[in-house]
């Protein structure tokens, strides 16, 4: 019996021989990677990849895809892990590893949890290698967005804070089976390596940047009366008539710096 792509799960398999050629290439699979696919589906990247790896886990929320999964040749090499992804610990993961090994994720996200799983994956940057996702293509195109254009805001600020961008290419919809409303795109997400935010602080300088653009058309004097006044926004060298969308993601760091000296 087919396997029928489920709303809830916001599910569209990929079927494109040719796209599922490139994101493997663009991955570059080493049969010893620790690799974590994300909403493995009907197994589209997970059968080509358990051809190479020597074991591969998947996160699967579905448990109606898990004896499709289970049938693939090469199963006895796959671990499936039955749980949302948001509730999936990645550091903890890593740690229960024999080896040191960094992780590498990939997965074709859902357009309903993108960005939640994005925001997840944040936590647990330092124990990963790289990411690689298909996602809706409005979502990489405001991952990647410059400073000053429409697409750039939060989610631009917080990724390109924790990551190397990397938009790959564009996936049409007719490569899915259901074909979703919209177009897709891959992304690769390299965690930079020296952080100006550390752990402690993400959770405050997310909080500052979700503020500031809480009403982007507004200049940051008003967008940030709650926590500071004109005078500090200055002290950071920041004008205060400045829309949220015309920072950077430097400019947002010495904000951060300048509201947290004490002075």
């Amino acid at each position: 019996m087919q396997h029928r792509a489920k709303k809830r799960f916001g599910q569209n398999f990929l079927v494109d021989a040719n796209i599922i050629s490139k994101i493997l290439l663009s991955i570059n699979p080493q049969p010893d990677d620790h690799i974590v696919e994300i909403g493995p589906g009907l197994g589209a990247l997970t059968k080509p990849l358990l051809e190479t790896q020597q074991h591969l886990h998947v996160i699967e929320l579905d448990r109606d895809v898990i004896p499709v999964l289970n049938r693939l040749p090469h199963h006895e090499r796959l671990t499936i892990h039955n749980i949302d992804v948001l509730d999936f610990d990645f550091t903890r993961f890593k740690q229960s590893l024999s080896d040191q090994a960094p992780l590498r994720i990939i997965g074709n996200l859902p357009y309903n949890i993108s960005t939640a799983v994005l925001f997840h994956l944040v936590n647990h940057r330092d124990v990963i290698k790289d990411m690689h996702f298909m996602l809706q293509k409005e979502v990489v195109e405001r991952i990647a967005a410059k400073t000053g254009t429409h697409d750039y805001g939060r989610l631009s600020v917080m990724m390109q804070l924790h990551f190397d961008v990397s938009p790959l290419f564009t996936v049409p919809a007719e490569c899915f089976r259901p074909a979703p409303k919209v177009q897709s795109a891959v992304i690769r997400l390299l965690p930079r390596q020296h952080m100006e935010i550390n752990t402690d602080e993400r959770a405050p300088f997310e909080s500052l940047v979700k503020q500031a653009f809480s009403q982007r058309r507004k200049t940051l004097k008003n967008t940030l009366k709650n926590l500071c006044d004109s005078k500090q926004i200055e002290q950071a060298g920041i004008d205060p008539a400045k829309r949220p969308q015309e920072l950077d993601v430097s400019d947002y760091i010495k904000l951060f710096r300048q509201l947290n000296s004490g002075s």
